[in-house]
């Protein structure tokens, strides 16, 4: 069963990953109550058997659940198997009741981090590790250089940043190269083309696509949102699924699923081909409980779409036709947050 899915070089260092990732969250957090564990180590394995080899996590996720579950799935030869991601920069911080979260990219914060996921993940090494957001109070080169001190140390093999302006993954990759960078791209999520992807395909970077599927809405539609749980954050996070704003957006998923069925797949497979089309240097990863939207999933790479295809995609969902922010406010993005010139920091230290 194992290879069904072809790899992928993503970025110019070597790394190379399954076409598509697994994105882990949602196995433990923010989409409602965690999941049974037993039941994700068999969605995990399943997807690593299946050739998805490339997975997603990060230290926020639980906080720190993701991980440990991840340890577990990949203990003994499923370690060898598979390219792991892990992330950094969230730190969670007061009681269960009033908890903030704080971004951090100072390097005494960054080496505990890392050396954190290396106990949780089980593991001696992490293939990918990202900076999840951008500490706006240290530069980037700050926490780059930590970052390289970490790859010299074998800790980490490869550097990624999510979620971050052209001008910071400029100055991230002058100090070392950067293999990836993780952001949201899909139907519906598409502000990104104009100058984040072209700076990556300037200078080597990979892509890694997260919500690929709209968080769901590309695959279930406006209807989802009735199964949501009270706990599920897309009905507090996340604008686009507010009521004022499905109603508009449910036309999308309908000339969606009305193009699929014209190419005989899912809304889903139909929404992941357009990711696989953009390119070899960009891989999507979504991520899923259930073993049958997997498989699903997989059924994307196998979806062949024309020139004439894509272009009538990227008319139907062209990125003003989407109403509602990805994010409500005060959740840093790439359009919000930068880093201060280094400069500034060397006055203060």
């Amino acid at each position: 069963m194992a290879g069904v899915v072809r790899k992928i070089k993503l970025g110019s260092q070597g790394l190379e990953v399954s076409a598509q990732g697994l994105g882990c969250m949602g196995m433990s957090a923010f989409y409602g109550p965690p999941k049974p564990e037993e039941e994700m180590i068999e969605v995990i394995h399943h997807a690593i058997n299946s050739g998805i080899t490339f997975l997603d996590t990060s230290d926020v996720y639980g906080p720190h659940t993701n991980e440990i579950l991840l340890g577990k799935a990949l203990k003994e030869e499923w370690r060898e198997k598979v390219e792991l991601a892990t992330k950094f920069g969230l730190n969670n911080v007061g009681d269960p009741i009033h908890t903030k979260i704080e971004v951090r990219g100072d390097p005494a914060y960054v080496r505990a981090a890392c050396e954190g996921s290396l106990k949780r993940l089980g593991v001696d090494c992490i293939d990918l590790y990202y900076q999840h957001r951008v500490d706006t109070s240290v530069p980037i080169e700050i926490t780059m250089g930590e970052l390289k001190k970490l790859v010299e140390e074998g800790k980490i093999k490869y550097i990624g940043l999510s979620e971050v302006t052209a001008s910071t993954i400029r100055r991230a990759h002058a100090v070392h190269p950067i293999t990836a960078i993780q952001l949201e791209w899909s139907l519906w999520t598409r502000d990104v083309e104009e100058e984040i992807i072209p700076t990556c395909r300037e200078l080597g970077i990979g892509i890694v696509c997260f919500s690929p599927l709209g968080r769901g809405f590309l695959s279930s539609g406006p209807n989802m949102v009735d199964s949501l749980s009270k706990e599920d954050s897309r009905l507090q996070l996340y604008p686009r699924f507010h009521p004022e704003n499905l109603e508009h957006n449910k036309h999308i998923f309908e000339r969606v699923t009305d193009m699929a069925a014209k190419k005989g797949c899912t809304p889903a497979q139909l929404a992941l081909a357009w990711i696989h089309h953009q390119g070899d240097d960009v891989c999507p990863i979504p991520g899923t409980t259930k073993i049958e939207n997997l498989k699903q999933n997989i059924g994307a790479l196998s979806v062949k779409l024309s020139p004439e295809d894509m272009a009538e995609l990227e008319h139907l969902a062209s990125e003003d036709s989407v109403k509602g922010d990805r994010y409500v406010a005060g959740i840093a993005t790439w359009k919000t947050y930068d880093t201060p010139p280094l400069s500034s920091w060397k006055l203060e230290n």
